[in-house]
């Protein structure tokens, strides 16, 4: 360790002395022009077409919808890309030529219809319960019975809050095929 007494001080120079040596900057006041900072823009730096990897990713097609996108290696740069070329296709069904012989024919749309009906109606009795139970909670004087209505009132909302939402619409509805 080095003692006190041994620190160099000719470095620190008090502030008038600072003010006089050559080469200091000087403090901006407040008469002199502040010049703006000239705006910084973005500018778009056009990239050079990487070499195909054989990787998968996932983007949309012109309409918006999702799809599989892949880089093939085996491509050739000048090669015209067909349409689809991106997504590999399907090998085919070897069930499909033996059911419908050599020659293959389209198949047809499926169709299929979702039937709520029957949530709907499980919906509805909850409401009418729930209706009852306000009813009979507003005429009723035993404080017994109030707690257990209440109870059973906050149950029956709780209920309601669970299965009146489209997710359990979907979930229980019945499916029919219309082909």
């Amino acid at each position: 360790m080095m003692p006190i007494s041994g620190i160099n001080t000719g470095a620190v120079q008090p502030l008038a002395a600072a003010e006089k040596v050559p080469g200091a900057s000087k403090i901006q006041k407040e008469e002199e022009e502040v010049r703006p900072l000239k705006p910084t823009m973005d500018e778009y730096v056009p990239e050079e077409p990487r070499e195909p990897s054989g990787r998968y990713w996932l983007g949309k097609d012109g309409d918006g919808q999702p799809k599989i996108h892949f880089d093939d290696p085996e491509r050739t740069a000048d090669a015209p890309q067909k349409p689809g070329a991106d997504v590999p296709e399907e090998e085919p069904d070897p069930t499909d030529q033996a059911v419908k012989g050599p020659e293959k024919k389209e198949r047809k749309e499926e169709r299929w219809e979702g039937n709520t009906d029957k949530v709907d109606r499980e919906i509805e009795k909850l409401r009418k319960k729930q209706q009852e139970l306000e009813q009979r909670l507003s005429t009723e004087t035993d404080e017994a019975k109030i707690k257990d209505l209440e109870r059973q009132l906050a149950q029956v909302e709780r209920e309601l809050t669970q299965k009146d939402n489209d997710a359990y619409r979907r979930q229980h509805s019945s499916l029919t095929r219309l082909s």
